[in-house]
């Protein structure tokens, strides 16, 4: 993933929903901003997910669509992070202060 100026211009999916829901939904957060993205990317697998949404599990509680978005969600944050930190470690913007 690559984030500049806030928005994800680069997302490669490593791992994805069998469905192929991942993919799509992926597609669409190049461009948009990446905290904003961390949300959308939920709501996206929901909308291009083909499971039963009535279908409940009984350890989650929730339906598997529900759970997708979730998981997608908690994935793509994680992703925003790493990006975020390797950016500042490769800039050096994340020092603040004078050494000295």
């Amino acid at each position: 993933m690559n984030i500049d100026a806030g928005h994800i211009s680069r997302i490669d999916v490593v791992r994805g929903a069998s469905c192929g829901a991942t993919w799509d939904a992926a597609a669409r957060m190049v461009g948009m901003p990446a905290d904003e993205a961390i949300i959308r990317m939920g709501l996206e697998v929901q909308f291009f997910c083909t499971a039963d949404p009535s279908g409940w599990d009984p350890i989650y509680g929730k339906s598997p669509v529900h759970l997708a978005g979730k998981l997608h969600s908690s994935a793509l944050g994680k992703a925003v992070d790493v990006s975020k930190s390797q950016t500042i470690e490769k800039t050096g913007s994340g020092n603040t202060k004078d050494q000295g």
